[in-house]
Formats: C-alpha cells, structure tokens, sequence
C-alpha cells in the first residue's frame, strides 16, 4: 500500500521538478517569476485550509466512523451531502476572492504596493487561479472517499494530472500570450480540474455519486463541520508561517520570494514522498483504532511509522544540505536562472532542510491526534509555533535575509513536533520513546557521516558553470550511490531494526514473486 502510494507521489514529484525547471528557464529568479509565487500562495493556502489539509483530517475519521458502526450506505449518502456542501461553500468563497484579489493581494505582498505593475499583474495572477481551490476541494474529497475503501495509487497519482496540466499549459501558450506568466496561472486552473477528473472512474467504481444531496442536518457533517473548525485553524497556522515569509521577503530584494520558492519545492520531495505518503496510509488505519479502541495497536503503528519516517528522511535531510548547490545546479541553472539564484536557493535550501525531519514527523503525530478525533490540540501547539516563527524571523532577516526566513521556519517546526509528541505521549500514557529516540539517534549520526564524505567527494569548481549536464548529472548520480552506500553500511553494522525489516519485506516480496512466476 505505501509503496504504491510512494511511486505515485515519486511520479507527481518529478513532474513538479520538471515544471519548476521549466518555470526557471522561462521566467528565472526575477521580479516576474515573484509575482506568480506570490500569487499562488493565495490558492494554495486554501487548498491546505478547505481541502488537502483539513478536510481530510476531519473527513477520513468521519466518514470512517460511519462505515464502521452505520454501513456503507450511509457512508456514500455522506460523501453526497458533502459534495453538495463543498460546492456551494468554495464557490462562494472563489467569487469572493476573485472580487477582493487586489485587497488579498495588498495582505500578503505589502511591499508590491511602491510598483504599481508588479501589484496588477499578481492580482490578476490571483483571481486567474482561484477556481483551482474549488477543484482541489473536490478531488481531496473524492481522494478521502478512496482512502477509506483501500484505494491509494489513483489518488496519490492524481497530483501528478496536476503538473503535467501546468507543464502542457506553459509549453504550449507561454510564447502566444502577451504576458506570458498568466499560461502558468491558466495551467493551475486547468490542472486543478484534471487533478479531481481524473480521481472519478476509480470513485464512481466503487459505488459512490455526485449526485446533489441537500440534508445539510445530517449528524455527519455536523460532527465534520465541528473537527474542520480546529484542523482549519491548525492548517492556517501553518500556512501563515508561509506567509509571514512572503511578507517580509517582499521587503527584501529582487529574487528573494523566487528563491525561498524553489528551496521549499526541493524539501518538498523528501517530505511528499515519505511524509504526506505515510500520513495518508496511516490515518485511515489508526482512527480505525481509535474508534475500536485498540489504543496498543495505535501505538505501535505510530511508533512503526515515525521510525521509519526519520530512518528515511533524516539522510535525505543531510544528503540535501551537503549536496545543496550540485542539485539546484543541475535542476534549474539554465536560461535566466543564473548563478546567483543557484547562490540564493542554496542557502534558503541549507536551513529548510534542517526541519525536514520535524515536518515529517509532525504529519504522524498530528494524523494520531486527528485519528481520535482531537484536532484541538494540534492548533494549539501550531500557534506557538506560528509565534516562534514570526520572532525568528524578524531576528534573522536582518543577518541572513531569506536564508534567515527559511531558518526560522526550520526552529518553528522542530517546536511544532517536540510539543506535539510530548502532549500525545501524555494522552496516550507511552509512545514507545525510547526505541523511538535510540532510532533516530542512530539514524542521525550515520546521515552526518553520509552527508560529510558526500559533500567532500563532490566539491568542484563545475557547480558555478551552467552546462554541461549529462557530466554533472553522472557525477551527482554516482556520489549520490556511494552515500547510499555509506549509509546503508552504517545502518547494517549498526543492527538498525528498520533496515532489517526493509530487507525482510523485499525478500518476502521477491519470493513471492519466484512462486508466481513458477505457478
């Protein structure tokens, strides 16, 4: 199931790098490419408010409830009744958008106001893309719907319709519009669209409709609508940290906002691949839990989960910052991308990839919160984040400009996590710790060693060149194998548990297979 759904969010992730890639050669790190980042915060930050984020937190353990005590049925009348709801509501809030785009605009981007060009062209950037939230609403709900039937690979792929929409888009109306950065704009409208499409033969498979069902009193949403409030306030917490961000980096120069970009979409792999992955897995599995009452196989799925996680995600930490300027090199130093934006990424790059491991972790922690219907506590623990945030930033931003943002963003998450599984450890009486800590321990120290004989390996005077790619991407490839390596080796003499279950699942796999082929 999670390898599926890893393969599914490997293939959106490459299609993302591709677009990013072609984004930079287009439009570089300039004041242009700003104004579709900032921009497209607006819908995104929806999206993390009214659909991925949220909805799924308080739809999935809903809706998983009524199939367990109520049936099937009952649980399609409910995907019915708030499909109907979605609809009227997001419209609602699209058109409102649309209508205050220079006012939300204006919010989040202050500094645009003193270029009056600047400011017109993401406004209009905005009210383009604002119907994406009212698909993006209804394919995280068709994806929920899925997720409780076992069904994962369809929509963990979806994203994927998502970036090959924008990449078509771009490449085939870039050079026909005389602004050229509205296609990209287009491209997230439409690409929304396809995203929840392409969801619906798998869901209308499995016996669910969209037909209008207007009992707006049913028990279900009712209970929804209560756990949305919370998670929604959690989910504007966090995105308000990315906005505080976009606020002050608005102030400082050109390329700032673009480079904070392309360095949060890096670590987004690590944490899209292994971190929302899992957390779509395990939800589903540990409300079923929950609403069972089997609180020792709740703990020991998280417990599993989140060691795991860091077993994967911490060396993709340490493989980022050591290898920082070959993959922003190799990625996006091309056409107006020249070498100081690959300067300006990398350093955003170094300190956001030190809270890749809180991120991830936090995803688990807060998906066993959600599991048992407590989504309380986790806005709770984000809004003192949010304030740690907002107060590193205004400390770093005067040293370390952007990378100083980026670094305050990585001090706010490790708060985030360490205060999430503190609390959830009381709420649960233990959470396996200390096997949880000895693993992480030992995972960080063989990634330190990893990242180190990394980044000496690859130094070279090449990384400032544009050019050159098939040499660059050969060598990127090759010390990329021997940290593997290196890692691996650390973790085997190390007797590390997860590596041994790794090991233990793929010959279980292969052998499996062998029987098949010989059956």
């Amino acid at each position: 199931m999670q390898y599926g759904i890893r393969i599914a969010t490997f293939i959106s992730r490459v299609l993302g790098y591709i677009k990013d890639m072609i984004l930079a050669v287009f439009f570089g790190a300039t004041g242009l490419s700003d104004t579709f980042f900032v921009a497209f915060r607006i819908p995104n930050l929806l999206r993390e408010l009214f659909a991925e984020g949220s909805m799924s937190s308080a739809f999935i353990p809903v809706l998983t409830e009524h199939q367990t005590k109520q049936g099937m049925e009952e649980a399609k009348k409910l995907v019915k009744i708030i499909f109907t709801a979605i609809l009227i509501f997001v419209s609602l809030i699209c058109l409102i958008g649309i209508i205050f785009a220079p006012a939300i605009v204006t919010i989040i981007a202050p500094g645009f106001l003193s270029m009056p060009e600047k400011f017109s062209l993401t406004v209009l950037l905005t009210r383009v893309m604002f119907p994406f939230l009212l698909f993006i609403s209804l394919a995280a709900l068709v994806m929920g719907a899925l997720n409780i039937r076992r069904v994962f690979f369809i929509p963990a792929l979806a994203p994927a319709m998502l970036n090959a929409a924008i990449i078509a888009t771009v490449l085939i109306f870039t050079t026909r519009m005389e602004q050229p950065i509205v296609a990209v704009a287009i491209g997230v409208a439409f690409g929304g669209f396809i995203q929840f499409a392409f969801q619906l033969p798998s869901f209308f498979k499995n016996g669910y409709s969209l037909a209008p069902e207007y009992n707006f009193t049913h028990p279900g949403l009712k209970k929804m609508a209560i756990l949305i409030l919370p998670a929604t306030m959690g989910m504007a917490v966090a995105q308000i940290n990315i906005f505080v961000s976009t606020i002050l980096a608005s102030y400082l120069p050109e390329g700032s906002i673009t480079y904070l970009y392309y360095s949060m979409r890096l670590i987004q792999f690590p944490i899209g691949i292994f971190g929302v992955a899992m957390g779509m897995a395990v939800l589903p599995t540990l409300s079923e839990h929950a609403v069972k009452g089997e609180f020792d196989k709740l703990r020991g799925d998280f417990s599993f989960a989140l060691r795991m996680l860091f077993f994967i995600t911490v060396p993709a930490m340490a493989g980022l910052i050591a290898l920082r300027e070959p993959i922003v090199n190799i990625l996006f130093q091309r056409g107006r991308f020249d070498y100081i934006a690959t300067t300006g990424t990398t350093q955003a790059l170094l300190f956001y990839s030190l809270g890749i491991w809180a991120i991830v972790g936090t995803r688990i922690v807060t998906a066993s919160f959600y599991s048992m219907q407590d989504t309380k506590t986790p806005v709770k623990i984000a809004v003192a984040a949010l304030t740690t945030n907002i107060i590193l930033s205004l400390v770093f931003m005067g040293p370390l400009k952007h990378g100083g943002l980026a670094l305050a963003n990585a001090i706010a998450s490790s708060v985030n996590f360490i205060a999430l599984f503190s609390l959830l450890r009381k709420k649960l009486g233990r959470v396996d710790g200390r096997n949880i800590l000895r693993s992480f321990v030992k995972t960080s120290l063989a990634s330190a060693i990893m990242g180190a004989a990394g980044w000496l390996i690859i130094r070279s005077g090449m990384w400032k060149e544009s050019g050159m790619l098939m040499q660059k991407t050969y060598t990127l490839s090759g010390v990329t194998a021997v940290c593997i390596a290196i890692y691996l080796l650390i973790m085997r003499l190390s007797k590390s548990e997860e590596l041994k279950y790794l090991i233990g699942m793929y010959k279980e796999r292969r052998l499996k297979s062998q029987t098949q082929s010989n059956g």
